[in-house]
């Protein structure tokens, strides 16, 4: 073996920027939204961000909004929370996570962050380093690749495969991967494609990041959110074998995405981040130095460091949702639970049956997971229309309805449309675009 073997997290290369980071979400949707033609007096329907606590059937729990009251009327914390969160908060949210876990996780492997946003934002930045790379997803979350750039992280995409329930394409992660990649990004249950991985699948991605060397940063920010045919595992699960870090938040589960209370939490029970002993009994199996097997133990310790450090310059959740955390996550009923995931299964069934009766429309596989869902479009059946961006203009400008362009999430000619709604907007919004999709058919193809 090479004296220059990859460590875990590691890279050194030059650094490369890609100067293509300028697409976001909210971006994308405030534009549409200004395309609005407000003299057709439709009600707007938008079915393109992923916040249904805007629907009366999705309200968070009662337990959510009495804990956070009583956190206020306490007067306990209006003051600044330690910078990686209360105590208590962190071991709440650790005990919350170990329930799916063949370990237990402590408070010292959990830190507060403000929403999972901030969660990516403090991943990517404690890893990067000159001449870093990153593997995202496409299609993806597109703050990944805002954030990336914004640290001169270089971003390289593996494709999800829609004719394999939109899995990850092992093999191009393998191609991509070199000693300068960083870190493997997954979603699960995954955002934008609706679909929760197997078992089976999330081991194979274990087995490929450990191969390779290379920690999985896990987004599972909507995580439990699965109401198919599999359930959902958290890639924790395979942290002896792969350091995993997982990133979650109350936003998607306890229907809260405006309190801005997300984690950050290592998984690592054999210590590969902090001590890895494994490197360095292979480097000096592989005839290096000492010096070198000492090489690999501080870069690695640099991790922990860095996160530490990083953690000390930023600002976290308000201290009084951090301190309503531990009752709200050891009180919530499961009833609430299981209505939420019913409603999404509702939901996810409506656009189905509506989805399919639009002709220029395709969705390789019903949703079974999360709250959004791609589709293909298909646009030699449209007249007038060039490309999905065109299409989500157009349809705002006559239809009022808002969804997303593919292109926002890296699928040019696809269309990503959030199901979790109102199951009366969703079905409105549905038929509506039919009717735009019958307004601009090509006649050639008849019906």
């Amino acid at each position: 073996m090479e004296s220059g073997r990859k460590k875990w997290g590691s890279g050194e290369a030059e650094n490369e920027i890609d100067t293509m980071a300028t697409i976001t979400i909210k971006g994308i949707i405030s534009l549409l939204i200004a395309n609005i033609d407000e003299g057709n007096n439709k009600r707007l329907i938008s079915l393109g961000m992923g916040d249904p606590s805007v629907y009366s059937c999705f309200r968070t729990t009662h337990v959510a909004t009495d804990s956070v009251i009583h956190s206020i009327e306490s007067s306990e914390f209006n003051g600044y929370a330690p910078t990686p969160g209360l105590p208590q908060t962190r071991k709440a949210i650790a005990d919350y996570l170990s329930r799916d876990l063949p370990y237990k996780l402590s408070l010292e492997d959990v830190f507060i962050t403000s929403g999972c946003t901030q969660a990516i934002d403090v991943a990517l930045s404690i890893l990067v380093r000159p001449g870093a790379n990153v593997l995202i997803p496409k299609p993806g979350f597109p703050i990944y690749q805002l954030s990336a750039s914004f640290r001169g992280m270089e971003v390289r995409y593996y494709d999800l495969l829609p004719e394999r329930r939109w899995e990850a394409n092992l093999d191009a992660i393998e191609a991509l991967t070199d000693q300068n990649t960083v870190a493997l990004v997954i979603i699960n249950p995954n955002n934008p494609c609706g679909s929760v991985y197997s078992y089976k699948h999330l081991e194979k991605i274990a087995e490929t990041a450990r191969k390779l060397s290379i920690p999985i940063i896990s987004d599972e920010v909507y995580g439990h959110l699965a109401f198919g045919g599999n359930r959902f595992i958290p890639m924790g699960v395979f942290g002896s074998s792969v350091p995993v870090i997982t990133l979650g938040s109350l936003s998607k589960r306890w229907m809260v995405p405006g309190w801005r209370l997300g984690w950050f939490a290592i998984t690592d029970p054999t210590n590969l981040f902090i001590t890895p002993k494994e490197h360095v009994m292979v480097f000096l199996i592989n005839s290096l130095t000492l010096a070198d097997a000492n090489t690999s133990y501080y870069s690695s310790c640099q991790i922990i460091e860095r996160l530490k450090r990083y953690f000390d310059i930023l600002g976290g959740s308000a201290t009084f949702i951090q301190a309503a955390v531990p009752r709200i996550i050891e009180q919530t009923d499961g009833a609430f639970f299981r209505k939420t995931t019913n409603l999404l299964k509702q939901a996810s069934d409506v656009f189905m049956e509506k989805i399919q009766e639009i002709p220029c429309i395709t969705c390789p596989h019903k949703p079974e997971g999360s709250m959004a869902v791609m589709v293909k479009l298909n646009l030699s059946q449209l007249e007038n229309i060039s490309d999905d961006i065109d299409f989500c203009f157009k349809l705002a400008k006559e239809e009022s309805v808002i969804i997303l362009p593919g292109l926002a999430v890296g699928l040019k000619n696809w269309l990503r449309i959030t199901f979790a709604a109102d199951p009366s907007f969703l079905e409105e919004g549905l038929v509506r675009m039919k009717s735009f999709c019958y307004r601009h058919i090509n006649r050639q193809h008849g019906n």
